[in-house]
């Protein structure tokens, strides 16, 4: 095997415009390929972006879900915890996956970006729950409000493509009011990731609405549905006002 790539890079320029690729590997399997300025990156479509099997197993994740499920087997749940070097793992694994789902994502692969954006969710979620330290548990937080937008556009942008726009509508509003309800944390990442996150999204919700024709109203409707099934009830009240409001607005006066 030749290790000079040279006419590699040369059969395919960097151009920012065309940097990210798939193709079939000499075995046949599907693999993302980027073009950087420096040369090619190439990760695995499926499994582990880098093809590694920690543990034997898929990831550093899978065997450690695996570790819980034994110990809860064993009556020792209360026992199961991710010590620092473990959430370190964990942590460099899900940036793997992370520069996956941004290929994922410029490629609209929405199917797989959604697979690995709701992986690095249930990652959050587990490490939170588990970890031992307590900077561990919140470690991922600041970047969860982006994990939800991105998931959310990807799932919006699968039900659009198949031809329900108003699924499409729901799905961004709910990403939103499950941005709205995270707890507040001190910290400038998540501050950025919330507001941008929001930002992003209530654009797409305006053009989405625009695009297809839902009204104001209507809106204002099914996010009050989501502020009372979520006990939102401060949310609930600002809501059924401006309705009352915009319904007043509506209605022709009485003649007298």
């Amino acid at each position: 095997m030749n290790p000079d790539i040279t006419e590699l890079l040369r059969s395919w320029p960097y151009d920012p415009d065309n940097e990210v690729r798939i193709i079939s590997a000499n075995d046949g399997r599907e693999v993302i390929q980027v073009r950087t300025p420096l040369g090619i990156e190439q990760m695995e479509l499926h499994g582990r972006p880098d093809g590694l099997r920690p543990m034997g197993m898929e990831s550093f994740f899978d065997y450690y879900l695996s570790q819980l499920e034994k110990a809860k087997k064993e009556g020792r749940e209360s026992e199961f915890e991710l010590n620092h070097a473990q959430c370190i793992e964990l942590f460099n694994e899900a940036t793997l996956y992370y520069l996956r789902y941004l290929r994922l994502f410029q490629l609209q692969r929405w199917e797989l970006t959604i697979r690995d954006t709701n992986r690095n969710l249930r990652v959050f979620d587990f490490v939170k729950e588990y970890a031992c330290e307590e900077t561990d548990k919140w470690y991922l937080e600041k970047w969860r409000p982006y994990i939800l937008r991105i998931n959310g556009v990807a799932r919006a942008m699968l039900v659009l493509e198949s031809g329900d726009p108003y699924a499409a509508i729901n799905i961004v509003q709910d990403t939103i009011n499950k941005i709205r309800s995270l707890p507040p944390l001190e910290d400038e990442t998540f501050e950025f990731e919330y507001a941008r996150s929001l930002k992003a999204l209530e654009e797409l919700l305006t053009h989405l609405r625009n695009t297809f024709g839902k009204s104001e109203l209507e809106r204002l409707e099914e996010e009050l549905r989501w502020a009372i099934e979520e006990q939102a009830f401060e949310r609930a009240a600002e809501l059924r006002d401006r309705i009352r409001a915009l319904k007043a607005k509506q209605t022709p006066p009485a003649n007298n």
